[in-house]
């Protein structure tokens, strides 16, 4: 590999985006409930699960969690700062990681809870 100076424009961000995409991939193949008229418990009393296997409710959830130990991993590698000021180092790490946060909180996890 040639170092020529020039940092990666993705350094600090594959976790993040490799992560994103396979949990996507994950969540179409799984084909889980999105409204909450399709649960299977829709006008009971609730605890369902939105997948066919409740165990994906903590499958998801520790995938996610995962998903933002291996983004805060990253952040850490000397990769990820070479070549990069303090300040543009810090500011991707800072983006990387509400970008996950934001994400799992507020799309993904809706996914798991719906039915509940």
């Amino acid at each position: 590999m040639i170092d020529n100076g020039r940092p990666s424009p993705f350094s600090g961000f594959w976790a993040c985006l490799a992560g994103g995409a396979a949990i996507a991939a994950l969540l179409l193949y799984l084909d889980p409930v999105v409204r909450s008229e399709d649960c299977p418990n829709y006008g009971g009393n609730g605890n369902a699960s939105a997948f066919d296997d409740p165990g994906w409710d903590l499958g998801l959830m520790m995938l996610l969690i995962g998903w933002m130990a291996a983004v805060l991993v990253e952040q850490t590698l000397p990769r990820t700062w070479r070549h990069r000021s303090r300040a543009g180092a810090a500011g991707r790490a800072v983006a990387a990681l509400l970008l996950v946060v934001a994400s799992s909180c507020g799309l993904f996890l809706n996914v798991a809870v719906l039915c509940h």
